[in-house]
């Protein structure tokens, strides 16, 4: 048992790839948490993906005993947060579970829209925060420019800025140093009925669900009954431990601390993120303000390449769903593409790395069509109803009007590149509502359609700027505006893979370059096959691919010209009665290629 003065909690925040997972390695390997031989690169990043990638998908913890200077010995629990947007989500619950920050900031490269992101979540989370200032052992490093910067940008004082070099483990013992002297100690009552709060949980195949908690009141023990207040059920404690960072068992866990249990729950969903755990006798009925659930922000649709391995594919999609609660998905069929599913994620990263999962966890090929986002749709009579794929879209003689969500974006880039940027948000729709300068630096505040932002915003921000732009959003909410579904028809048949919602400005161009780019991609056959993208029941673009022809004409020497006359008229009888009853084979690759459309 630890007393609470003794104990800090803190998480580590930055943007990407500014050093939060270097920086926990270090500390881990100064305080010997790790004995040498088993430490490595990103040691709590556990996943493949996380460690190919180089960055960090979920939030982890670890429980460092550490011996201060004084002789005094304190036990930190630390939290290694991820930097990206589409997780911001991780960010946000890991705050309510400690004190204190530190706000990792690149000297080189200063403060970016994500560290403004998630200082924001630190600072909402009443945290203390401590500025620590890396890569120092770089030549590019300005360690006074960015403590200024620090200072501007965020309105924390940076005077007394730590400067590390998390690489080489300079200025790791003054980080130490300054979380116990500066971080708050967790308040807590020992004597109080238990109230401890559900941060993450996550799917073992050997022991179930293991559910990660900080205790705020109370104290929990082995073999005890605990109630889980959201949904009210009761299980029966197996084992609790901490993580250091492999799982060790202990007895119990008192007040401030942080740590697991396992108690044979079957599914993560019963553990909903947020929950109070509470005994089953003589608890608490008074909840935690938990946290609000995750909200699917793009959604788009998973079909396997072979249809004969859709049933592999519903078992990843529920073991992934297993350890991760953001990720909602219902099945679905296209006339396309087979049966398949439609899945909800916080966006185009957390997509990509589902489908990355999928594809090497399970050995399974996918096509993933266009992500859309959930757009609301108002109809005559006075219903809303919430549309997830354009293919649903209503009549549009019973729709009043369409609603689209909106995100505020912030985005920091170099002065030379502000003008490409100003220009990249007017064609997306952007509304500019702010414009102010951190030194050489601008911060530029957009009101955008999230719709314009999922495709492939982020890819051309970053080649406008040659990489130098950083860009974080958050949803705004939604208004009207005018949005229509635009079909693509391949022989008169609609292909639903390839509806979408666009504006109606925009609608024409978008229709020419998808026909345009289907003429390339479609094998040609033995007949006419037109292509056209469709409003409603109005044509706004077509192209026509030409038949193969076969030449039978060639057996004709000479003679009469009413020989050739007939063997044509025939051929052209064939390809019209061809064309009527011919189905048109769409290749997997060109669904593919359709949906990667540029801008």
């Amino acid at each position: 048992m630890t007393e609470l003065a003794h104990i800090r909690n803190f998480s580590i925040v930055a943007h990407i790839d500014h050093g939060k997972s270097t920086l926990a390695d270090r500390l881990i390997q100064e305080t010997n948490t790790v004995a040498d031989r088993d430490m490595k690169e990103q040691l709590l990043d556990s996943m493949d993906i996380e460690r190919e990638r180089g960055i960090t998908i979920k939030a982890n913890t670890v429980r460092i005993d550490y011996t201060a200077e004084d002789g005094q010995e304190y036990v930190l629990n630390l939290i290694d947060t991820p930097g990206h947007v589409d997780f911001a989500y991780e960010v946000s619950r890991s705050m309510r579970a400690v004190e204190g920050s530190l706000l990792v900031v690149d000297s080189t490269q200063g403060v970016e829209a994500q560290t403004l992101a998630n200082v924001y979540q630190a600072i909402d989370a009443d945290h203390e925060i401590v500025p620590v200032l890396n890569k120092i052992d770089l030549p590019a490093s300005d360690c006074d420019r960015v403590a200024e910067q620090v200072e501007d940008v965020i309105g924390i004082d940076a005077s007394g800025a730590i400067q590390v070099s998390a690489k080489t483990g300079v200025g790791i013992r003054e980080v130490l140093e300054a979380v116990v002297a500066e971080l708050p100690a967790p308040e807590g009552d020992r004597d109080a009925p238990l109230k401890a709060m559900l941060v993450d949980s996550w799917y073992d195949a050997y022991l179930g669900v293991i559910v990660l908690i900080r205790v705020m009141d109370g104290v929990l023990k082995k073999g005890e009954r605990v109630r889980f207040l959201s949904n009210n059920t009761v299980h029966h404690v197996d084992r609790i431990g901490v993580f250091r960072p492999e799982m060790t068992t202990i007895d119990e866990l008192g007040p401030g601390e942080i740590g697991f249990l396992t108690a044979s729950i079957k599914q993560v969903r019963d553990t909903r993120v947020g929950d109070t755990i509470t005994h089953e006798k003589k608890g608490t009925d008074q909840p935690l303000p938990g946290f609000k659930p995750s909200v699917p922000v793009v959604f788009c649709g998973l079909f396997p390449v072979d249809s004969a391995e859709f049933e592999d594919l519903r078992d990843a999609i529920e073991k992934l769903a297993l350890n991760d609660a953001s990720f909602s998905f219902e099945m679905e069929t296209s006339a396309a593409l087979g049966f398949g599913f439609r899945c909800g994620f916080l966006g185009l990263l957390h997509l990509e790395v589902i489908r990355d999962r999928i594809e090497r966890e399970f050995d399974i090929e996918l096509i993933t069509t266009a992500p859309s986002v959930v757009y609301h749709i108002y109809m005559r009579d006075g219903s809303m109803q919430e549309l997830h794929n354009p293919a649903d879209m209503p009549d549009l003689t019973h729709v009043d009007h369409v609603e689209e969500p909106r995100i505020k974006a912030t985005i920091l880039v170099p002065d030379e590149y502000l003008g490409d940027v100003l220009k990249l948000c007017q064609d997306r729709r952007g509304i500019q509502e702010d414009l102010t300068y951190a030194g050489s630096r601008a911060m530029v505040v957009y009101d955008l359609p999230l719709n314009e932002v999922v495709f492939d915003f982020y890819d051309r921000l970053k080649s406008v700027t040659k990489g130098y732009a950083s860009f974080d959003y958050q949803l705004t909410g939604y208004r009207t505006d005018s949005l229509v579904k635009m079909q693509v028809l391949v022989n008169e048949e609609p292909v639903d893979a390839l509806s979408m919602m666009v504006h109606r400005d925009r609608a024409e161009m978008r229709g020419r370059a998808m026909c345009e780019k289907l003429k390339d991609l479609i094998p040609r056959h033995m007949f006419k096959i037109p292509i056209q993208a469709a409003i409603g029941g109005k044509v706004i673009a077509r192209e026509t691919l030409s038949a193969l022809r076969k030449d039978v004409t060639a057996k004709c020497y000479g003679g009469d010209a009413t020989r050739k006359r007939k063997l044509l008229d025939k051929q052209r009888a064939g390809k019209k009665k061809m064309r009527q009853f011919g189905k048109v084979d769409i290749p997997q690759e060109a669904f593919i290629s359709a949906l990667k459309m540029d801008g």
